[in-house]
């Protein structure tokens, strides 16, 4: 049981999150999504590659990603431009692109991987009929930011969902877009997963002269 906030040693105890990193974490940057890659291949990790590939693109949380099956994005033998998938969270279809690195990054690993198109696209290594877990999934991107020299306190599996989403913003200053892409119902969530402030509004306004 807790204590309550008017006893006299309420304000004497350590908060549970003392010295830990707290809110949204930080999209990856260009350069940051490149030196993974790099690592990646390096040490010969397709299905790593093609996961943290699929992450970039999808812009899906986690829980998402991993209950992803081959039939999601693969036809013919052949990986899909555009897929659909139901998310989890909000029970609402979201589409999205897959660009040639996830193509032939995906295909790669299917070939090696094998399966049917009910099979998930990443299995669990305790039991091959299920996926991978959200829990592995969050300690392999903690593993890669940190393998090239980012601070794993700072980024996480959202890093990854933001990344390109982020990129978009700043390009295009479209809200509405983002909001489609990252399938949320409300545009006011959009606004506040991407941080966006009044510096970024006036930053847009400064664009356009009349």
């Amino acid at each position: 049981m807790g204590i309550s906030d008017l006893d006299p040693d309420a304000h004497g105890r350590r908060p549970w999150n003392a010295g830990s990193m707290v809110g949204a974490k930080r999209p990856l940057k260009p350069r940051d999504v490149w030196a993974i890659r790099f690592y990646l291949d390096e040490h010969r990790r397709l299905r790593d590659r093609a996961l943290f590939d699929l992450a970039i693109d999808s812009k899906l949380r986690g829980c998402d990603i991993v209950r992803m099956k081959i039939g999601d994005i693969a036809v013919g033998g052949a990986i899909r431009n555009r897929a659909t998938v139901m998310q989890q969270k909000t029970k609402r279809p979201v589409q999205f692109e897959l660009m040639t690195e996830a193509r032939q990054t995906l295909l790669a690993w299917l070939n090696r991987r094998g399966g049917s198109m009910a099979d998930f696209i990443f299995p669990s290594r305790v039991n091959y009929m299920g996926h991978l877990s959200t829990r592995q999934y969050a300690r392999l991107v903690d593993e890669w930011v940190g393998a090239v020299g980012l601070n794993v306190h700072e980024y996480g599996t959202h890093s990854l969902r933001r990344t390109k989403a982020s990129l978009i913003y700043k390009a295009t200053g479209n809200l509405r877009a983002i909001q489609i892409l990252l399938g949320h119902s409300n545009i006011e969530n959009t606004v506040r997963y991407l941080g966006v402030d009044i510096d970024d509004a006036i930053t847009l306004a400064e664009r356009t002269e009349i």
